[in-house]
């Protein structure tokens, strides 16, 4: 398990295994790679992120990761691997992760609260400096996710 403080200097745990935060978590986040690139979305506020949101009632997280994954940039989830989960206690936050292989986009009149997709071909060395990206991904989970997925060579 790892530990380590988000943005906003509060603490998260992340672990690489079967829920072991909870059987229920009521969030989901999708990192997302479509023909050799990143897909991300733009979401209106905090700039560009891998898709995910909440799990909505009667729904199971899988499930909620391929909708939102759909909702925020059209995209189409061909694969998809459970890698972890993190948590952020003092607020009640626990999300699974996603890695997710996208069969293809198509674009959408509507991306709820977002701008729609975004591939990018590299993500920032210092994405935690750099203005364009949410605060999402600026904290170890992206990091340690990274190196998980790396070290594991998921496809």
């Amino acid at each position: 398990m790892e530990t380590f403080l988000d943005f906003y200097q509060r603490e998260v745990h992340l672990a690489f295994r079967e829920d072991p935060f909870s059987k229920a978590p009521m969030h989901v986040w999708v990192i997302c790679r479509h023909q050799g690139q990143w897909l991300l979305t733009k979401h209106k506020k905090r700039g560009l992120e891998f898709p995910g949101g909440k799990v909505e009632e009667g729904e199971q997280p899988l499930d909620a990761a391929c909708r939102e994954v759909f909702e925020e940039t059209g995209a189409k989830v061909k694969t998809i691997h459970y890698i972890g989960q993190y948590t952020i206690p003092t607020e009640k936050i626990c999300k699974n992760i996603y890695l997710a292989e996208i069969d293809f986009i198509e674009a959408q009149p509507n991306y709820l609260e977002t701008d729609g997709p975004v591939l990018v071909s590299e993500l920032p060395d210092q994405v935690e400096e750099d203005e364009h990206y949410s605060f999402i991904m600026k904290d170890g989970v992206l990091r340690y996710c990274l190196q998980y997925i790396n070290k594991t060579n998921i496809e």
